[in-house]
């Protein structure tokens, strides 16, 4: 593959979770040097083990200085046509990367984002998503990128910035970000043809519980919201809903044409599959 990407994550703690991330990689596909891990403060061994891995650079804060601002450290450190920003708590199927930038670039996509599964990770991903992968070929959701992992190509930052940087947006740095994509007119989707695992928010809960945030300091907080989003808590409202119809209606496309979607939750214990 073509050197045009970067791949960067941000860490706190919880590094079993991101050894299963790097381990999922295949070295044939991605260039590890591509790799850029940013660190915001971890104490659990996290900072040691990532100057091992033979990544690009490894970005070592001294405090917690959020998600944005570790997601621009990470995207400014290596500069590529497509900057893949992702969690750490996520296990990828082969060809993910390929097929994630193949699908953004033959689809015209500014923001790409890969299928996932939520939940345990107590089933043959590997099985499951090659047959997802086959099943759903070619289809995109349209409008509906995701910040667990979304591909940026190099014109967005150009066209509405980086993410926001301030700490007491956690969770929703990305939210303003694609609302500004939203504003902007920019093309984005999540691609079928890309597929990966997604632990859950193990790293934003981590960091959440470590800043002793709640919701009088978040977004939630209608202040900070009308501040950083500029939008009314009523505006945001009605997004939200306008956005669940649109996400309700590519839903039902998708169980009617496939039979299932690009976004599935593993319910325990009885394994039944819930699609969102």
């Amino acid at each position: 593959m073509e050197k045009n990407y970067t791949i960067t994550f941000a860490c706190y703690n919880q590094l079993d979770y991101t050894k299963k991330f790097i381990a999922s990689l295949d070295r044939d596909e991605v260039d590890f040097s591509r790799i850029v891990a940013v660190d915001n403060g971890s104490t659990d061994g996290t900072r040691e083990w990532l100057g091992q891995q033979g990544f690009g650079a490894v970005v070592l804060n001294d405090r917690n200085l959020g998600c944005g601002a570790a997601w621009n450290q990470g995207a400014l450190a290596i500069q590529s046509k497509w900057t893949v920003v992702m969690n750490n708590d996520v296990v990828c199927a082969k060809g993910w990367l390929h097929n994630l930038l193949t699908s953004a670039e033959k689809n015209d996509l500014q923001i790409a984002s890969p299928a996932m599964v939520e939940g345990e990770l107590d089933y043959d991903f590997a099985d499951w998503a090659a047959k997802a992968q086959a099943k759903m070929r070619g289809y995109i959701r349209q409008g509906s990128p995701h910040a667990v992992c979304m591909a940026i190509r190099d014109d967005v930052w150009t066209e509405i910035g980086y993410f926001m940087p301030v700490t007491k947006l956690l969770g929703y740095e990305d939210a303003i970000f694609f609302q500004r994509a939203l504003e902007a007119e920019l093309k984005t989707g999540t691609t079928a043809d890309s597929w990966l695992h997604h632990y859950g928010m193990t790293t934003q809960k981590a960091l959440k519980l470590e800043m002793k945030l709640d919701q009088r300091d978040s977004l939630g907080n209608r202040n900070l919201m009308k501040l950083y989003m500029n939008q009314t808590w009523f505006a945001r409202k009605i997004a939200r809903y306008q956005r669940r119809k649109l996400l309700k209606v590519a839903r039902l496309y998708e169980l009617d044409s496939f039979h299932m979607s690009v976004h599935a939750l593993n319910l325990q214990p009885d394994r039944n599959w819930e699609w969102v």
